[in-house]
């Protein structure tokens, strides 16, 4: 398999960032679904050495990231609730 030649870090960028490069936001979510998939081997991943720390580290941000996107969505959600006018329930 073919390694990474492009020397961006994997780590989270700033989500608050409005210029965000789409090419470091597909990089970030590309990292993401491929630590999830690796999870996919089974029972025989080593999480200690190899790219067992990487991947782990890269599940944990991307657990922090949907758990940051959550959090947006339900106060848009209780927004949108809040403006929305009264149906006389």
């Amino acid at each position: 398999m073919a390694t990474k030649t492009i020397a961006r870090p994997r780590t989270p960028v700033s989500p608050a960032d409005p210029d965000q490069d789409p090419t470091d936001l597909l990089e970030t979510t590309l990292a993401q679904l491929e630590a999830l998939m690796w999870t996919c081997h089974g029972e025989d991943i080593d999480w200690r050495t190899g790219d067992g720390p990487r991947q782990l580290a890269n599940l944990h941000w991307l657990a922090a990231d949907l758990t940051r996107r959550a959090v947006e969505f339900f106060q848009l959600s209780m927004r949108a609730r809040r403006n929305a006018p009264e149906t006389g329930r």
